[in-house]
């Protein structure tokens, strides 16, 4: 194999005549540059240099490597500099992934953030909920994916594979019309809505749904379904029907014409951010996973 430090080598010793003077240019002792050299022949399989007297000639394999060093060097000396920006946060690229209510509420905390401390990194933003994000990730198709699951269900296993990165355990709240007879309640029992029509979220949150309310005795009438939140919180508002939904969906919307409820027992999503075990260890991965645990606690 050629290395990049033999190149350096020759092309001296093709610019200076000599291993002597070589060496003086390169900062290194003579038999330094001979015995690079005899590496560099072996390496190649043949002869590089003609030995004249003082003088070096190259062969016509020598020179053949030589008109390849210069544009050799010159790239790994490109990726070398590009590599350095990445590591150094001056540059890099970072594919993120989220769900909506957390690109509405810790996404623009978190790049707001990253931009102000590593203005070369870039960061793009597609929306997924899971277990698509988590697909994605495993995919390649991005590098830290924001999820979450609600406590207590059976998917602890899908992520033994990931790193993962707590950031809040997110509670589910209850949300009624204005004129709702619970709309001024404290908190309210879960069954105390078995009467009322639905609106329901997400196909991961239509699931949790169902099961919080099969567990208090009684099976949720599901009127309309949307995966998104401002459209859930609007049919509640117009009357259509009630909801749980995370604080955070609620905290990126004015929920005009309705009201929120605590609801009991309570239920929780854990909100996460993933990546794999590779990934965690780019700076600007790592970077863009401190930021949103910051944004979290905000």
């Amino acid at each position: 194999m050629i290395e990049a430090r033999h190149l350096r080598v020759l092309r001296a010793v093709a610019a200076t005549g000599s291993f002597s003077a070589a060496a003086r240019e390169l900062g290194c002792t003579q038999p330094a540059v001979s015995q690079q050299m005899k590496a560099l022949e072996s390496s190649a399989g043949t002869p590089l240099l003609i030995r004249t007297g003082r003088e070096m000639r190259l062969t016509q394999a020598g020179e053949a490597l030589v008109r390849h060093a210069a544009g050799i060097l010159a790239g790994l000396t490109a990726a070398e500099e590009e590599v350095a920006a990445i590591a150094g946060l001056r540059a890099g690229r970072v594919r993120l992934v989220s769900f909506p209510s957390g690109s509405s509420t810790l996404v623009p905390t978190a790049l707001a953030a990253l931009r102000a401390a590593h203005p070369g990194t870039r960061v793009s933003l597609v929306e997924a909920e899971p277990p698509r994000s988590v697909e994605m990730l495993r995919e390649g198709d991005c590098d830290v994916a924001l999820a979450f699951r609600y406590e207590g269900a059976r998917t602890g296993e899908e992520w033994d594979d990931l790193v993962v990165r707590p950031l809040l355990a997110d509670r589910l709240v209850g949300l009624v019309p204005e004129g709702h007879p619970l709309a001024g309640a404290g908190s309210v029992t879960i069954d105390a809505f078995a009467d009322d029509p639905w609106i329901a979220g997400c196909p991961r949150c239509r699931r949790q749904l169902v099961e919080v309310c099969r567990g208090a005795g009684f099976a949720p009438r599901i009127d309309f379904a949307t995966d998104d939140y401002p459209a859930v919180i609007g049919l509640v508002g117009a009357g259509l029907g009630v909801a749980v939904l995370p604080e955070l969906a609620i905290e990126s919307v004015r929920p005009k014409g309705a009201r929120t409820v605590t609801v009991e027992p309570a239920v929780r999503r854990e909100i996460v951010a993933l990546t794999l075990p590779d990934l965690a260890q780019v700076p600007a991965v790592a970077a863009t996973l401190d930021q949103l645990a910051s944004a979290a606690t905000r």
